[in-house]
C-alpha cells in the first residue's frame, strides 16, 4: 500500500442482514429486528447494527490491504443510523506509510448522510 491508494466499498444491506447479525452478535434489540417496534419508537423502520456498519468499514480497508490479517487497528466515529435496502459507500485513502504500517482514513455514507466518519485504520501490507 502506498500514500494516496484508494479505499472503496459499496454494499447494500439486504432485508435480512439485521436478523442474521442479531443471531451472530447476540444483540436482539427490537429496533434492529422488529419493524413495528422500530416505527413506534420514531425510527423510519428497522435500523442496522452500528457494529455491522463498522464491519463494512473494516472490510473496505482489509480488502484494499489484501485480507483481514492485515488489519492492525481500526477506530470509527458513529454519526448516523444505517437503514436496510440503501447502498452504503465507504471511501477513503491511505494517508501515509511509516515503518511498514499504512494509515488510512475513510467515511461511510448512505443516502447522502455520513453514518460513520473519521475512520482510521492501521494496515500492515
Amino acid at each position: 500500500m502506498q500514500q494516496g491508494d484508494k479505499i472503496e466499498l459499496a454494499v447494500t444491506p439486504d432485508p435480512y442482514v439485521t436478523v442474521r447479525y442479531a443471531g451472530a452478535s447476540g444483540d436482539f434489540n427490537p429496533i434492529h429486528i422488529d419493524e413495528e417496534f422500530a416505527r413506534k419508537v420514531g425510527l423510519p423502520g428497522r435500523i442496522l447494527h452500528g457494529l455491522w456498519t463498522m464491519a463494512q468499514v473494516a472490510r473496505a480497508h482489509t480488502e484494499a490491504a489484501g485480507g483481514p490479517e492485515h488489519l492492525k487497528r481500526l477506530s470509527v466515529q458513529f454519526r448516523g443510523m444505517g437503514v436496510l435496502g440503501e447502498q452504503i459507500t465507504v471511501s477513503g485513502e491511505v494517508d501515509h506509510v511509516e515503518g511498514g504500517t499504512a494509515v488510512a482514513h475513510s467515511d461511510a455514507h448512505q443516502a447522502g448522510h455520513r453514518i460513520i466518519r473519521n475512520a482510521e485504520a492501521e494496515l500492515i501490507p
